[in-house]
């Protein structure tokens, strides 16, 4: 990996509302106090650390981050300091200049506030601008309409459904409903969220 790899990988992405911060393994305290909020761990349509698999997720993140593939980072807000999330970018393809933005999860109390919609912003930001993506995607479980209503109001369009695309770990296989923001779409996508923010 060179220097500028290295730095894009490394990256801190800096907004009005939060910071996004490459994920350590000195965060893990944080992002369990953080998934206490609601405790997210019990969810059934997403996978979100708890107790018992905090050091495998973050272990996880940090692989992917060694071999290129994964950009993990912890969602911090700007005015309290406070460590509220967790995102990432993954299924990095530098050749086809294309990624995923997903492992995205949300303290109970900041769910459909700025928070999302800025680390949103910041993510799209960085992989089109400082990373020349030409398409940026997102995955997620066929029954979580709340989930899919987000990606939705960021901009991105459905593509379809992929079938039994994973197994949860209550041993359910999950459908996958696939989005994308792809690059000739990127300015006007944008500008809506620049002004979604500015509201």
């Amino acid at each position: 990996m060179n220097d500028t790899t290295q730095q894009l990988m490394q990256a801190t992405l800096t907004g009005k509302t939060v910071e996004l911060r490459p994920l350590q393994r000195d965060h893990a305290q944080a992002l369990l106090d953080a998934a206490a909020d609601g405790q997210l761990w019990n969810m059934k349509l997403t996978v979100v650390p708890g107790p018992g698999s905090i050091d495998s997720y973050i272990a996880t993140a940090l692989e992917g981050r060694a071999a290129g593939t994964v950009m993990p980072f912890v969602i911090v807000r700007r005015d309290t300091g406070a460590l509220v999330g967790s995102t990432r970018f993954w299924k990095i393809d530098r050749v086809n200049r294309k990624l995923e933005i997903g492992h995205t999860w949300l303290s109970e109390s900041v769910q459909r506030s700025a928070v999302n919609t800025e680390a949103k912003y910041l993510l799209l930001c960085h992989a089109f601008e400082a990373m020349q993506c030409v398409r940026v995607q997102f995955t997620t479980d066929e029954l979580n309409e709340k989930s899919r209503a987000a990606i939705l109001r960021i901009g991105a369009k459905q593509e379809g459904v992929v079938r039994h695309e994973r197994i949860m770990p209550d041993g359910r296989k999950r459908n996958s409903v696939r989005f994308s923001i792809i690059d000739e779409e990127w300015d006007e996508v944008k500008a809506m969220l620049e002004a979604k923010l500015a509201r």
